[in-house]
């Protein structure tokens, strides 16, 4: 390979890294900061940013020197959206499970190994629990991880972790296979997942599957908010609501569940 097509190789790996860090930064990020967690200089990291904008991925702010994602960014991510077609489906479900919960409605899947969010609908709390859509969790961390994972055989779950390992992020996380198979077991025979404080301490969630028309699972849905508003005594109702629209969905899009 040639040096400029390595050059070149490199730079569009250091701006879509770059594309990932702007999505992180709600409100904006200044290029000083963005150079520092990039590793990159200043003017390497203006120059990568300059393109970007350009081209529609990133926007800058002049009254506050601020960049943002642009909207070619959203435009881009919108087609992975339609590409799985149980994203807009989902919405109205969603939104009810919001509604009723008071609680943000979350949409996954597995992807590269991880759970990944495509879609959300944010509760209206002051305090909300919110894993913005993109992020990626362990899967073993999280209840739309674990709720796709209980529909597989035990010998694939095993294999599985076996390959990716546990990586857990709080005291609650699952850290060797025996304590993750009874949580499996637990989501089997309840019908819903509960993230208990795995992924961040202070949050839980709380997750079913939806299937596929081919019996496996397609995605997951889950109501996610703090753990002090999602106690005990309201897990068992939530759950049950979560997995009544899960149930409701899978039918929607066609979907059958794998005999039990």
């Amino acid at each position: 390979m040639g040096t400029q097509t390595t050059e070149g190789v490199q730079s569009v790996a250091r701006a879509l890294g770059l594309l990932k860090i702007l999505s992180r930064h709600d409100e904006g990020v200044r290029v000083s900061d963005m150079a520092r967690e990039s590793g990159l200089a200043v003017s390497t990291t203006h120059r990568l940013l300059t393109t970007l904008e350009l081209q529609g991925f990133a926007q800058f702010d002049p009254e506050r020197a601020l960049w943002h994602v642009g909207r070619e960014a959203f435009a881009v991510g919108a087609a992975f959206g339609r590409r799985h077609n149980f994203v807009a489906p989902a919405l109205p479900y969603l939104r009810r499970l919001r509604d009723v919960t008071r609680e943000t409605a979350n949409l996954g899947i597995l992807d590269n190994d991880e759970l990944v969010t495509i879609s959300q609908v944010e509760s209206r709390e002051i305090m909300r629990a919110i894993s913005p859509p993109g992020g990626r969790v362990p899967t073993f961390c999280s209840g739309m991880g674990k709720a796709i994972l209980a529909t597989w055989e035990d010998e694939d779950i095993a294999a599985f972790a076996a390959r990716t390992g546990f990586r857990p992020q709080t005291g609650h996380s699952h850290r060797g296979l025996e304590t993750a198979m009874a949580d499996i077991g637990r989501i089997r025979e309840r019908g819903f997942a509960l993230d208990d404080e795995e992924h961040v301490t202070g949050l839980r969630c709380v997750a079913a599957v939806v299937w596929s028309p081919q019996g496996e699972a397609a995605c997951a849905i889950s109501v996610s908010g703090l753990a002090a508003r999602l106690q005990d005594d309201r897990i068992g109702a939530i759950g049950e609501t979560v997995a009544r629209a899960a149930a409701e969905l899978t039918e929607k899009l066609g979907g059958v569940a794998a005999p039990g």
